[in-house]
């Protein structure tokens, strides 16, 4: 039976596809497989099926196979019953309007991600979508601080840890950085295993290998283990310019 991923906010712009698709892929590349039989499932609910069109134009070089579902209720409550993955990564919208679809696939979820900018703007919606839809439906969470780019200081980075911590919310010990590179990959039809062999992509790549093995340290059953919002962990969190 496949381990159920749902990437969750429902403030938009917060990274959801950018996380599901480069999840899924440094997953998928890491368990191994074949073009035939990949042993991960990439999902969209979401009805603007912005992952759709990056898997179109990434083509046969997608590393994991995918299924555009906003307007498939019936499969969208049977995740779970999928026998072929490993792993399902679900991306959702990122509206209050669709909160029926995240319901659903809440109910097949094994865990959900929560993407978290590092501003304080992006504090308040975060905080309702946890309060409202995803604390409810009784599936293990965690907060992703995501899109941090070092340029800006560690001002937001550390007022954003503090939030998650005086919340009580667990969170990832990776920090996914702002790179151009992560930006760009949907227009030019590539995932983050596919970026170019030079420093900038190998570190580009370093945080999402570095997640993808916390979801994968989580996926033997149970509750997964909540890292301590304060530690770093030894994420590599780097303070250098982003390129």
């Amino acid at each position: 039976m496949a381990r159920v991923h749902v990437i969750a906010n429902q403030k938009g712009g917060v990274g959801k596809t950018t996380v599901t698709v480069n999840l899924a892929a440094v997953v998928a590349d890491t368990l191994g497989g074949t073009a035939d039989t990949p042993p991960v499932l990439g999902v969209s609910t979401d009805p603007q099926a912005s992952m759709l069109e990056w898997a179109n134009r990434v083509g046969d070089a997608l590393p994991f196979d995918f299924e555009q579902c906003h307007d498939n209720p019936a499969l969208l409550g049977k995740l779970r019953e999928i026998q072929q993955y490993s792993h399902i990564f679900v991306d959702t919208p990122g509206s209050l309007e669709d909160e029926s679809i995240l319901q659903t696939v809440l109910t097949q979820a094994d865990d959900v991600i929560v993407p978290l900018e590092p501003e304080p703007m992006s504090f308040s919606p975060a905080t309702r979508s946890i309060q409202r839809v995803i604390q409810p439906a009784g599936v293990p969470w965690r907060v992703l601080l995501n899109n941090w780019d070092p340029r800006d200081g560690e001002g937001d980075l550390n007022q954003t840890r503090e939030y998650v911590e005086a919340r009580g919310w667990p969170c990832f010990h990776t920090v996914i950085r702002h790179y151009k590179l992560h930006t760009r990959a949907s227009a030019e039809g590539v995932t983050v295993v596919q970026y170019a062999k030079n420093r900038v992509a190998l570190e580009a790549r370093q945080d999402f290998f570095k997640l993808a093995l916390e979801v994968l340290g989580s996926s033997g059953g149970g509750s997964p283990r909540h890292a301590s919002p304060n530690s770093d962990g030894g994420n590599g969190v780097s303070t250098t310019g982003r390129g």
